[in-house]
């Protein structure tokens, strides 16, 4: 027989999905409230989403105490930039310091996966996607967590966006308008909950324009 040992690990995946869209003036971010961890719900209750600046929201999945710890090391390091520049990160400048914190603890990671998404400069739409370990790129779309699989093939199939190697660049945001975008994202996540067991529960999501910031939840499938 042979000889069992426990095994421990430093992570565990608590599940979650989460999904950014980007428009011409606007930009939609959503994720779900469940949170698990193998057949257990822990709670359906918790938001995966965090406002790192005045045009810029984050959602991840993966551990959520990995996440909550980076959440913190981006918003001191978001406070020290606000003091020596006398003004907010914008959305790209944040994609970009997200990438290098994840990148620094690329040896022993923060087992996240992250959207971004905001307004960049020119008032435009913009979602940046991650992996565990930095590695990120600016989208008109991007889906993370245990449901991606089922939602990204649906956003390439609606929203298709041009090849990056096309010459010249075409812009990557979505032809969608604001309220499009988020009854697609709607159907998105009650279609990925009905096969998805760590997706459900709640629905939260943020959209940002011009005007501002603003939530609208609604409801998914308990079981």
């Amino acid at each position: 027989m042979t000889k069992q040992q426990a095994n421990w690990s430093p992570y565990d995946n608590n599940g979650g999905t989460c999904v950014a869209v980007a428009g011409a003036d606007y930009c939609v971010i959503a994720a779900d409230t469940r949170m698990s961890t193998g057949y257990n719900i822990l709670t359906r209750d918790y938001s995966k989403i965090i406002k790192l600046a005045d045009k810029c929201v984050m959602a991840s999945s993966g551990f959520q105490a990995d996440v909550r710890a980076l959440q913190k090391v981006l918003a001191s390091r978001h406070l020290i930039y606000q003091h020596q520049h006398n003004k907010q990160m914008s959305c790209p400048a944040m994609g970009q310091l997200l990438s290098n914190t994840l990148y620094y603890k690329r040896f022993f990671p923060y087992y996240s996966f992250n959207v971004l998404g905001g307004l960049d400069n020119e008032g435009k739409g913009c979602v940046f996607t991650y992996d565990a370990v930095g590695s990120y790129e600016r989208v008109g779309y991007s889906s993370q967590g245990s449901g991606s699989t089922l939602i990204m093939p649906f956003l390439d199939n609606q929203l298709k966006s041009p090849s990056p190697l096309l010459l010249p660049a075409k812009d990557a945001v979505t032809p969608l308008s604001e309220s499009e975008a988020i009854d697609l994202v709607k159907t998105c996540f009650a279609s990925a909950t009905e096969r998805d067991i760590y997706t459900g529960d709640k629905l939260e999501i943020v959209v940002l324009n011009a005007g501002g910031i603003r939530r609208e939840e609604m409801d998914l499938r308990k079981d």
